[in-house]
């Protein structure tokens, strides 16, 4: 019987009735003891006023039966404060059926759990009803399951199985499983006395011989077998799928503990485990189920019924049941190497962990295993956390488990090409925890499975029909994590839900920071004994599930907004304190706590946009230099969108260069907003700068290109003023960009020194990024002076500084330029090679630019190899993917279109070429790019030499030479057949195109058209 119920009622033996509080409601007399036992009988359901006569009057009901009747239930009413509801068809006890114990009875025999059924058991069941005929008729069935029971399994005590079969003497099934016990138990001559003392009074009253059952268990005790160890387990009714490692792990856990706890949420497997991990078990095996205990049960009590321990005694031992239930529990257990299992003790933990103590000490051949969602803290306890199940592809755990449920409702299901990738997506989203998974393949009987997945968002709603035979608090997702709740405090569940907003787990500092909750740091690790938060290193997180059920209590806290706020103002903190440290030595160490927190700064952002502009923009302002150094500069690009989009064109007072920047930002993958500065101009409008981040003068010369040499002094002198500070790190970005503008205008000589100051300043402050950058302009100039042994060696350790950040965008555009550099060398292979890992890097940030770039060196490998169709198909799809509006993104245009004319030129269509060219060299004129211009001239000195014009050729080559400062041009073969088809005038030629000024050398071009 229940602990829980109003009030109890038992008819296993003497009629007793029992108010919450345990005291004995005595009901008298006959009459009217056979009405309640009728009512109780049919507890819940009409009993008819005949059939009521019957039971209280026998065959001579008086005059006037109804009245009677009503009269007894009138007295009964006052006496047992119960409620006995009257309806034209008689009356009915309105209780619930668990609460009467020969239906509990009943229902735990349906249950597979005999042990607890028996120990309902107090004697002769309504025996002190009468000789009504309905106490015969039920008191006959529930004495014939009772034997049933007994008969079928190994849990009746020698001592009540004597009594039976004293009983009984007839029955052979409850001889058999008596003369087991006493063989098991060492008292074979007990066994072998019974069975001849049974074959007499079979052979005398009977006229039969022994039955084949009967026979076999004597055979046993002569032959000196050892029957199997008693496992009194819970049938299971579906298959048991994966957790082959975990059988393993908590088979040896017991081998070498005495007691081992399997820990984890609701839901995740730790009762099917023990039982599957119990059943593999040679020794006597006892479950005991705590989940109908209520909170503050007696569990000594509970444990004693589910062992089928008798209330009243009659044990061959001499137990007393005055007895205190722990010592009848040590003298059942302490001669017994036995393994019990106690599933679902997290409600009574501290009982369960007392009595666990106390019986280990005292039983030296007892083993526990609990299941729990917190561990006993019983000293010598070994703990093992169930994890969810592997959900990583169509072979995993747990896609097995879904399917095998899904076709147990639907045998039409099948696990295709097609069902296989939403089955994959659904138990990831389920986070491969068992019970949702297998709530979620219920639902295939009828739905399809792609609707299942649909749904997925509201789980707590789809997940919402399961077993009716299951325990109430595992018929639906939504009880699982509700129990759970239920046995929180009050200042921990007011920490569960304040942890929603965080999205990535939490450190317990930014746990007690956020959440304001006095003694974070004892609360937070109870959430995570009691499996409400998972641990992992120094973070707390919870899982998805458990996260959108506190969420919802959250909002109905009404604090959500405070937390929020709290949440993003934390880490805007953390970002702006990062800042300095991306700017030095300390790069990668804070990098990789950004990391940790990326979840976490995505949501404060995304609240901030709708809730406080200024914090928004300060915080996409402060991640802009992380999230493009760890190659995330699609997400900050975008990110950024969002909060210019919320906040408008005019930021608030206070916030402009963080408005500007994000506005840069923004704009980098080629998004158009309003107010976003126009790519030609020098500096932003109305910016005095420096800037206090300097991410965002990295941001404007990105976008606006290198300024122009030709520029007046006291303009370039602003231009630099207004965009950089004069911090170490601030003065070696400027180092690296005046050599980019003499490299880019031809003076490689200045260009090399600056760059070398520039590395040597990034290396004083340990920035790895400016000295990659610095190193991969040093190993152009080196390749560019014919020293490629020395390129090489300043590109390798470029890519080995970039490679630190991860695969980011910056790593897949060196290995487009190291490809560059192979194709010249004849290395095609190797090129080929190094733009597939480039295309690949660059995919996998989002970084289209870079992956055009990587198209067009695929296009230049099919070129070189003489694959003009593919060159060509390279080229489109270059073009297609290439964002523009940029500096860097439509200088990639311009080399694929000098590229694309190229492979026109190749094919016979001089036109196109001319065309392709023609729109290169226009954009390459617009920026003052004139290393793009000098591949522009190199193609129409290829031009040149196929219609025969050697002396042009030789004259643009020079001009290409000239703009570049480079010896080589792009294609040793055009060089070789401007030298043979001018000679030794080839040298004069060359210095002459040198020599031509801009004017001069577009009407060249345009000659050359």
């Amino acid at each position: 019987m229940r602990e829980d119920s109003r009030v109890r009622f038992g008819v296993l033996g003497p009629m007793v009735v029992r108010r919450a509080d345990g005291t004995e409601v005595r009901v008298g007399g006959p009459r009217l003891r056979a009405l309640l036992a009728v009512l109780v009988v049919d507890a819940g359901r009409v009993v008819g006023v005949d059939r009521l006569g019957d039971a209280l009057y026998g065959s001579e009901p008086p005059v006037g039966v109804a009245n009677a009747i009503q009269s007894q239930v009138s007295r009964l009413r006052s006496l047992v404060d119960v409620e006995v509801e009257r309806s034209p068809a008689g009356y009915r006890l309105v209780v619930d059926r668990g609460e009467v114990d020969a239906l509990r009875f009943e229902e735990l025999v349906a249950r597979g759990r005999p042990g607890e059924a028996l120990a309902l058991w107090r004697g002769p069941a309504l025996r002190d009803v009468g000789d009504a005929p309905f106490a015969a008729v039920a008191a006959a069935r529930w004495e014939e399951l009772r034997l049933r029971v007994v008969e079928d399994h190994d849990v009746a005590s020698v001592g009540l199985l004597r009594e039976l079969v004293a009983a009984h003497p007839t029955r052979e099934r409850l001889v058999a499983r008596l003369m087991r016990v006493l063989h098991r138990e060492g008292r074979q001559a007990e066994a072998l006395e019974l069975f001849g003392r049974v074959r007499g009074v079979l052979a005398e009253g009977l006229g039969a011989d022994p039955s084949p059952v009967l026979a076999a268990a004597h055979g046993e005790v002569v032959r000196g077998e050892v029957p199997r160890a008693r496992h009194v387990l819970p049938a299971q009714l579906t298959s048991f799928v994966g957790r082959e490692g975990e059988l393993r792990l908590v088979g040896a856990a017991l081998a070498a503990s005495r007691l081992v706890t399997l820990t984890g949420p609701g839901g995740a497997g730790k009762t099917r485990l023990a039982v599957e991990v119990a059943g593999r078990d040679a020794g006597e095996v006892l479950f005991v189920d705590l989940a109908p205990l209520a909170v503050g049960g007696d569990v000594p009590r509970a444990v004693v019924a589910a062992l089928g321990l008798r209330e009243d005694g009659l044990r061959e031992d001499g137990l007393r049941p005055e007895r205190a239930p722990v010592e009848r529990l040590v003298a059942a257990l302490q001669d017994r190497p036995v393994l019990v299992v106690l599933d679902n003790c997290e409600h009574v933990v501290e009982d369960v962990a007392a009595l666990a103590g106390r019986l280990l000490a005292a039983c030296a051949g007892l083993r526990v295993l609990a299941t729990s969602r917190e561990a006993l803290g019983v000293t010598g306890e070994t703990v093992r956390p169930v994890p969810p199940l592997v959900s990583d592809g169509v072979g995993s755990a747990a896609v097995r488990l879904f399917a095998d449920r899904a076709v147990a409702v639907n045998p039409s299901f099948r696990l295709d090409p097609v069902s296989a990738g939403v089955v994959v997506e659904i138990c990831r989203v389920l986070e491969g925890l068992p019970l949702a998974i297998e709530l979620a393949a219920a639902r295939v009987r009828s739905l399809p499975v792609s609707e299942v997945a649909a749904r997925l968002g509201d789980r707590f709603r789809l997940l919402s029909r399961g077993s009716r035979g299951a325990v109430p608090r595992h018929r639906t997702l939504h009880a699982v994590v509700e129990w759970s709740w239920g046995l929180l405090g009050d200042d921990e569940r007011v920490l569960a839900r304040r942890l929603t907003v965080f999205r990535g787990g939490a450190t317990l500092s930014a746990a007690a920071a956020v959440c304001g909750v006095v003694g974070t740091d004892e609360l937070l690790p109870s959430l995570a004994d009691k499996s409400l938060v998972e641990v992992s290193g120094d973070r707390y997180r919870m899982s998805d599930t458990i996260r959108a059920f506190c969420a919802g209590r959250l909002a109905e806290s009404g604090e959500e907004e405070v937390v929020r706020r709290a949440h993003a103002e934390h880490f805007a903190g953390l970002a702006a304190e990062a800042a300095p440290h991306l700017f030095g030595s300390g790069q990668l160490e804070w990098l990789g706590r950004l990391a940790a927190e990326h979840g976490d700064f995505v949501a404060a952002v995304r609240w901030a946009a709708g809730c406080d502009h200024g914090l928004a923009l300060r915080l996409v302002a402060d991640l802009g230099w992380p999230l493009w150094l760890r190659g995330l500069r699609s997400e900050g690009a975008s990110l950024a969108a969002e909060v210019v989009r919320a906040v408008g064109p005019v930021p608030p007072v206070g916030f402009a260069e963080e408005h500007l920047l994000c506005v840069v930002n923004a704009s980098s993958t080629g998004v158009g907003l309003p107010g976003a500065p126009s790519p030609r101009q020098p500096t932003p409008e109305g910016f005095t700068g420096p800037p206090t981040r300097p991410f965002l003068s990295v941001l404007w010369g990105m976008a606006h290109g290198v300024p122009r040499m030709d520029a007046p002094a006291a303009e370039v002198l602003r231009v630099r003023s207004s965009l950089l500070a004069t911090d170490p790190w601030s003065r070696a970005l400027g180092r690296l960009g005046s050599g980019m503008q003499h490299r880019y205008s031809g003076r490689v000589g200045v260009a090399w020194e600056e760059h070398t100051a520039a590395l040597a300043g990034f290396r004083a402050v340990g920035e790895r990024w400016g000295m990659s950058m610095a190193l991969s302009q040093l190993a152009e100039l080196a390749r560019a002076r014919g020293d490629l042994a020395g390129a090489v060696g300043f590109l390798d350790e470029a890519l080995a500084l970039s490679r630190q950040f991860g695969a980011t965008e910056h790593t897949a555009s060196l290995l487009c330029r190291r490809s560059e550099w192979a194709r010249h060398a004849g290395d095609l292979d190797g090129a080929a090679a190094d733009v597939e890992r480039a295309a690949e890097l660059a995919r996998s940030q989002g970084v289209v630019e870079t992956v055009a770039h990587a198209w067009l060196g695929m296009a230049e490998v099919a070129r070189r190899r003489g694959d003009p169709v593919a060159a060509r198909r390279w080229c489109a799809e270059a073009l297609r993917v290439c964002p523009q509006g940029w500096f860097g993104p439509d200088e990639v245009r311009s080399l694929i279109h000098v590229t694309a004319g190229r492979v026109e030129l190749e094919c016979g269509d001089r036109g196109a070429a001319v065309r392709r060219w023609r729109l290169a060299a226009v954009s390459a004129l617009g920026w003052g790019n004139q290393m793009v211009l000098a591949r522009v001239v190199d193609a129409h000195a290829a031009l040149a030499v196929v219609v025969g014009d050697g002396g042009r050729a030789a004259l643009l080559a020079g001009a290409a030479r000239g703009l570049r400062g480079e010896v080589a041009v792009v294609d040793p073969d055009v060089l070789e057949a401007a030298r043979e088809a001018v000679g030794d005038r080839f040298d004069a030629v060359s210095a002459r195109g040198a020599a031509l000024g801009r004017d001069e050398l577009v009407a060249l071009l345009d000659a050359a058209s």
